[in-house]
């Protein structure tokens, strides 16, 4: 707990977090009256709070009626791992254009290393330097985003949240993308011993894709011949994945990649084993955010609109300031199939 020039506490959500022995998301949610808090926890929070003096900076907005001129985009990732990734640059590009737009500031929090997603959050929330709020890439289990969401501070989520049904987001059915890209592996190219390299399962996306890949294999009854191995995105763990199944002595002639980068770390593998992208095995990859279109063979895959995910969330945001938002809670913007060599189709002309 820090101290003002005056002498006056200044009580955050960690104090009373402390003092009752839960998380600081499970104050926020106690404070905000979440069924998914105990009655007694939340009393216990509650006392607290009143003990320390813990006044919640949304009141403190709100008393001060003043607008911050500003949006935040949090992502709970490290600055590393966020500015390494193509995503980010175009979800940032579409909530620049929209902030552009409305004459407001764009506020980046992320983490520092080892922080688990509270740092992102807290940093916004206490400061009340953001009028609202857009996130994205949040894990499953990340309880912060609930917390963030029942405070009252506009919020718009970018991707599925299927757990937090009432939340305004913007995404797209990864799952039926997942699952049309595998078949067309399966029905067009004739390939039946698939893998699926997927994304993290404990974010949505990494789920809904794994999902739209085993739907597939069990719809056309090759599951007991497909197999799943988990990677993190990055070209490293595509390539790592192909590996331990060729060590498994599993033979694929299909790959279906959660991701582009994978999907490139796998290829470069597939040739030192000796295997023919494009032809022997067929490969497809997910995102087409860049680099799917300057390899060798060019890689088949579903193009997700990032950039304009992001644009719709901030747009949608804005109008929530304003008060003028309506329509749907959740959001859902087209992906497209582009085919190009790496699955086996004829020439790259077709992917643009």
């Amino acid at each position: 707990m820090s101290v003002d020039a005056k002498g006056r506490g200044n009580v955050t959500l960690k104090d009373v977090a402390a003092r009752v022995g839960v998380t600081q998301a499970a104050v926020s949610m106690a404070l905000a009256g979440n069924p998914r808090i105990s009655e007694k926890t939340r009393r216990a929070v509650q006392r607290a709070a009143a003990e320390l003096g813990y006044v919640p900076s949304s009141a403190g907005r709100a008393l001060r009626r003043q607008s911050a001129g500003a949006i935040a985009l949090i992502v709970p990732n490290t600055s590393h791992h966020v500015f390494g990734h193509a995503y980010f640059m175009h979800v940032l590009t579409g909530v620049s254009s929209s902030s552009n737009a409305h004459d407001a500031q764009v506020i980046v929090s992320t983490n520092t290393d080892g922080a688990e997603g509270v740092n992102a959050y807290e940093r916004v929330i206490r400061s009340g330097s953001a009028d609202g709020v857009i996130v994205t890439s949040a894990a499953v289990d990340d309880a912060n985003v609930e917390a963030l969401v029942a405070s009252g501070l506009p919020v718009v989520l970018i991707g599925n949240f299927p757990y937090l049904p009432e939340a305004v987001s913007v995404g797209t059915d990864d799952v039926a993308a997942s699952r049309l890209v595998t078949e067309h592996l399966i029905t067009v190219h004739g390939r039946s011993r698939l893998l699926h390299v997927s994304g993290p399962l404990d974010h949505q996306t990494g789920i809904d894709r794994r999902e739209g890949f085993l739907q597939a294999v069990r719809a056309h009854a090759l599951g007991e011949n497909a197999l799943v191995l988990e990677g993190d995105m990055s070209e490293e763990s595509g390539a790592e994945a192909v590996r331990q199944a060729h060590d498994m002595g599993v033979e694929v002639d299909g790959v279906v990649f959660a991701n582009d980068d994978m999907a490139f770390g796998g290829m470069q593998t597939l040739r030192r084993l000796g295997r023919r992208v494009g032809d022997d095995i067929a490969l497809v990859g997910f995102d087409d955010f860049g680099i799917a279109r300057t390899t060798t063979p060019g890689i088949t895959t579903m193009r997700v609109p990032a950039e304009r995910m992001a644009l719709a969330a901030s747009d949608t945001l804005f109008a929530i300031l304003a008060g003028e938002r309506t329509g749907p809670a959740h959001v859902e913007l087209p992906v497209e199939f582009i085919a190009r060599t790496s699955c086996g189709c004829a020439g790259d002309a077709l992917s643009e």
